[in-house]
């Protein structure tokens, strides 16, 4: 299950990216766009990563009777 400091670093990463890709559009820089765009994305697949690792131990949870 995904804590608190793994999706703040998560959300990070996605700014960094966010600000990067906003950066190369107004600078005119593809590649810092693109770079940008590909953290964001790497960040953002991170997230849903553990998203689903979160609602996959929940259901787990709920179907395993308490010993």
């Amino acid at each position: 299950m995904s804590d608190f400091t793994d999706d703040m670093k998560h959300k990070a990463e996605e700014l960094k990216g966010r600000t990067k890709e906003t950066a190369g559009e107004a600078t005119d820089d593809q590649d810092l766009k693109n770079e940008g765009a590909g953290e964001k994305t790497a960040a953002k697949v991170k997230q849903a990563k553990d998203k689903a690792a979160d609602a996959a131990k929940k259901a787990k949870d709920a179907i395993t009777p308490d010993n």
